[in-house]
């Protein structure tokens, strides 16, 4: 029964993420810009009721994904997070056709924005039923920190530095960012999960508390700020939504021997799985109905909609339009 609690559990965290994405959109966009992992967002943010009720299903979502994790393996759990873009976006369509607005090639649209929630789904499901990953270890020593710790400052730094010296790529050079922590993040909830039996003294004396407690909310602000000062939503989505699971089941492969299938046929499934993942991701962010009309959600109530055929201005939480992954 353990991998199906962990399913079920991991296909409801992914749909309070995805309406914590959708409450998010609003918010995001009407605050001041901040620099990259500004505290000061968040106290801007807070004083928005719409993102506070974003804030709150995005903790009963990441209450779920620990439950999921508590049952299954990284790689079992995390792909199917991926799925919060998918609630995200059949939520925003639904509030799209609800609002009236008209735009050429609507049908067009709507077609292939559920073929590209067709392919992640396939996708996710496909790796799954390929890869059939084990549960692993939860179990790991402290030697694995100092390289877990130098890799994530390198990434994540050398994200910082293009996002501080380039304007046009720092908005996905901070979703990279955010991917990377949701990753790491993930990879330590599952190292918890083995310390709750020991009650609140086994889990804070051992390590991975404390580096969650940094990384956590380090992904929170980035995701923040991704998707505040990004334009384009495409790119920055599809870089987070692929980051999260590709990080985190990499950690889970490198530490908790994870164990997939491994003959040559089923790594190559689980490639054109993951690569059918990520070309859904892409297809459903481009077409998506805040992409193409993004002015109804994202200006504030009775404020102008924009001007037609505007670039798409929108703000995007973890893991889909997800706000954590997140």
């Amino acid at each position: 029964m353990s991998p199906l609690i962990a399913v079920v559990t991991a296909i409801a965290a992914a749909l309070m993420l995805g309406i914590s994405s959708v409450a998010d959109q609003r918010s995001t966009k009407r605050v001041e810009s901040r620099r990259a992992l500004s505290p000061r967002i968040l106290l801007d943010l807070v004083r928005q009721p719409l993102w506070v009720t974003a804030l709150g299903a995005n903790l009963v979502g990441f209450a779920l994904q620990v439950v999921a994790l508590s049952f299954g393996s990284l790689a079992l759990v995390q792909p199917i997070l991926v799925c919060d873009l998918i609630f995200a976006v059949l939520i925003l369509w639904y509030l799209w056709r609800r609002s009236g607005i008209q735009r050429p090639g609507r049908a067009r649209q709507t077609r292939i924005v559920f073929a590209g929630i067709a392919a992640a789904v396939v996708g996710v499901a496909g790796f799954l039923v390929i890869a059939r990953p084990s549960g692993g270890s939860t179990h790991v020593s402290f030697s694995m920190f100092p390289p877990l710790a130098v890799g994530l400052v390198v990434v994540v730094g050398g994200c910082l530095a293009v996002a501080a010296r380039n304007r046009n790529l720092r908005p996905l050079a901070l979703a990279l960012a955010c991917g990377v922590n949701y990753g790491v993040a993930a990879f330590l909830v599952k190292l918890l999960t083995s310390e709750f039996g020991g009650g609140l003294s086994e889990v804070f004396s051992n390590w991975p508390i404390y580096v969650f407690a940094v990384v956590g909310p380090a992904g929170f602000v980035l995701n923040q700020d991704a998707f505040q000062q990004g334009t384009f939503l495409v790119p920055v989505q599809a870089i987070l939504t692929s980051a999260d699971p590709v990080i985190s089941i990499a950690l889970g492969v490198l530490w908790l021997n994870v164990r997939l299938r491994s003959s040559p046929a089923d790594i190559g499934g689980e490639v054109v799985a993951i690569l059918l993942m990520i070309t859904g991701i892409v297809i459903t962010a481009n077409y998506a109905p805040l992409v193409a009309e993004p002015g109804w959600i994202s200006s504030p109530p009775g404020a102008p909609t924009g001007r037609p055929g505007a670039s798409a201005e929108v703000s995007h939480s973890r893991d889909g339009p997800r706000e954590t992954r997140p």
